[in-house]
């Protein structure tokens, strides 16, 4: 079938153009989608800093640090180090920390008001940095992350780990996005 379309173009610019338009084909061919692949090869180690604390619950910052040395190395395959031989050093403030009632129904006193559902939103800056490249890999400036509790049957403290969980989650989604 080409030799014929070939043959009937006649001409060398025919060829050439259904030559180029096959390279280039086939070359789209090849595309293929490749999203981020977390931190570069040359991290081995990283080191978790703990962060600073602009708010009055100040359990939160070994909270936090415990979860993010417990779950971040492994999640990047890297060894945890200490802050002078890291390849990689994660640092953040934890800027604010609300425990709000999102959901409530009327109670059966007249005005008064049933809380169903709590929620534990903690707001961050986050940074990670390089140490090599002197290059920030990721950073946040406003990193929200929420934890829901029932307000019957389970503590703050329950909401306050699930959003610590959703923090490591958005840490390593966002170093393992390229954009």
């Amino acid at each position: 079938m080409w030799s014929r379309f070939l043959r009937t173009s006649g001409n060398r610019a025919g060829r050439l153009l259904v030559l180029v338009s096959t390279v280039v084909l086939l070359a789209g061919c090849n595309y293929t989608f490749r999203a981020g692949s977390g931190l570069p090869a040359h991290v081995r180690t990283i080191a978790i800093v703990p962060f600073e604390n602009d708010t009055g619950r100040f359990e939160l910052t070994d909270e936090i640090h415990r979860v993010l040395m417990d779950e971040l190395p492994g999640a990047f395959g890297v060894t945890a180090t200490g802050e002078n031989s890291a390849d990689a050093v994660v640092t953040g403030t934890i800027r604010s920390y609300e425990d709000d009632a999102p959901l409530f129904r009327p109670g059966e006193e007249e005005g008064r008001v049933d809380v169903v559902e709590r929620q534990v939103t903690i707001t961050l800056e986050i940074r990670i940095v390089d140490v090599a490249e002197n290059l920030i890999l990721w950073d946040d400036t406003s990193l929200r992350v929420q934890g829901e509790y029932l307000e019957a049957s389970e503590s703050e403290e329950a909401g306050r780990e699930e959003a610590i969980g959703r923090l490591v989650r958005s840490i390593v989604d966002g170093i393992q996005s390229d954009w």
